[in-house]
């Protein structure tokens, strides 16, 4: 995938609490190699691996963000000095994630006021080794995850290097950006009410969890099909190119996040359906590629109940 060389990135929809640029994040990274992190706690592998995370919210519902300990002191400083253009997003690792949030976030802009409604901007927070949100406190174990306690992202970006050393999925800037668009496509549901329909931790290759992560993976998939239209506020398009392998690399990086492979490839053991909480390889590829065929948010209909999730 590559960037407008002059497009503009707006810094604001950051925030640094910490986790950009040093320990070898900051620069932009070979594509190829490794796979897609290792997320570190089994509790935590069976409630929200890569490309799902969603915390719960803390009891006692939303609280001003701004009271909410961070873990980290929000300094967007340097985010700003080095992240301006496209062209910065195409050497830089923190840069293009900034220039991919900003295309996510503006193509849900304008879903949401074609059916006539606000979209609600969802700040990603970088973080480094562990931080404070709504929804608790969590380290960099956990993945990149969304927590709607505060409705915001959080992300260690030190995550996409273990992307490509722990489980063997080829890496990238696509496959990066589809990974910030999943955990935006937890966003989206929340501010329909979507996530509300699924409680408790119920498990299995048709739960509600299940099809909450289906779902992630479509809109992520439907952003892709609109990307290289999405605009800054000048006009000029965010992204240039995505081409066949960049897609290629987002398809194996769902089938090296799929239930199915993590039991049998992270755990050792024969696949367990009954646990499943994210959806099996074959699930998670189909709903990515219905979304990117499509371009249509509206095809993402995990939850229809006669339809067939793969």
């Amino acid at each position: 995938m590559r960037f407008n060389e002059d497009a503009e990135l707006d810094v604001s929809q950051v925030e640094d609490l910490g986790g950009s640029g040093g320990g070898g994040i900051g620069g932009r990274v070979a594509i190829g190699g490794g796979g897609l992190g290792v997320l570190g706690v089994l509790i935590w592998f069976l409630l929200s691996q890569f490309g799902g995370g969603v915390l719960p919210a803390a009891p006692g519902g939303a609280a001003d963000r701004d009271t909410v300990p961070r873990g980290g002191m929000i300094n967007n400083t340097k985010l700003a000095e080095k992240c301006k253009t496209g062209a910065d997003a195409n050497r830089n690792q923190d840069c293009a994630a900034i220039a991919s949030i900003n295309s996510i976030q503006g193509y849900w802009t304008d879903v949401f006021a074609r059916s006539g409604r606000t979209y609600r901007r969802a700040t990603t927070n970088f973080f480094n080794g562990a931080v404070s949100t709504r929804c608790g406190n969590a380290d960099s174990s956990v993945g990149p995850f969304y927590c709607p306690g505060d409705s915001e992202v959080y992300i260690d970006l030190s995550f996409f290097q273990e992307l490509r050393d722990r489980f063997g999925a080829a890496g990238g800037t696509f496959v990066e950006a589809y990974v910030l668009a999943h955990e935006y496509g937890h966003h989206v549901q929340n501010l329909l009410g979507t996530s509300a329909q699924v409680r408790g931790n119920a498990t299995g290759p048709t739960s509600g969890s299940v099809r909450l992560e289906l779902q992630a993976d479509c809109y992520a998939g439907a952003w892709a099909n609109h990307a290289k239209t999405v605009a800054t506020a000048s006009g000029k398009p965010l992204i240039a190119e995505i081409t066949d392998d960049d897609v290629k690399r987002a398809l194996d990086a769902a089938a090296r996040i799929g239930d199915d492979f993590i039991q049998s490839q992270l755990n050792g053991r024969k696949p367990d359906p009954s646990q499943f909480s994210h959806g099996s390889s074959k699930q998670r590829q189909k709903w990515f590629t219905t979304g990117l065929r499509t371009g249509n948010p509206t095809s993402c209909n995990t939850f229809d109940r006669n339809v067939d999730l793969g």
